[in-house]
This record gives C-alpha cells, sequence and structure tokens, in this order.
C-alpha cells in the first residue's frame, strides 16, 4: 500500500472495510446504525473494561465538590 493512500480499518460491529478520511463521517464505523448499535452495547453494559470495580465513595461523602 503506497503511503498517499488512506489507511482502511475494519468497522469494529460489523467488519464491513471503511477507510479512514474526513469523508468517512462514522469512522471507525461503516453506518451511523453500526455506530448505534455499539452505543447500545455499552448502553446495556455487554461491553465493558475489564478492571477492579470502582470503591464507592465513603458513607455522608455525598458532596459532588
Amino acid at each position: 500500500m503506497s503511503s498517499d493512500q488512506p489507511a482502511q480499518v475494519s468497522c469494529p460491529q460489523c467488519g464491513t472495510p471503511v477507510l479512514w478520511t474526513a469523508s468517512s463521517t462514522y469512522r471507525p464505523f461503516c453506518s451511523r446504525r453500526c455506530r448505534l448499535v455499539d452505543l447500545g452495547e455499552w448502553l446495556d453494559e455487554g461491553h465493558r473494561i475489564p478492571g477492579e470495580p470502582a470503591d464507592p465513595p465513603p458513607p455522608g461523602d455525598n458532596d459532588p465538590h
């Protein structure tokens, strides 16, 4: 691949090839639909970032500032 061609990635949702250019509005996704499906999976906790759970705040520490 020559250096003057944009990179190509696979849509993380469906695997469709996507050119990494400004005209690829939803990159790295191929479409709005794939982007929204992925967002829905995060909101439903289908995707998780590995690691230890965050500790809850100490009792009485309800002030967010």
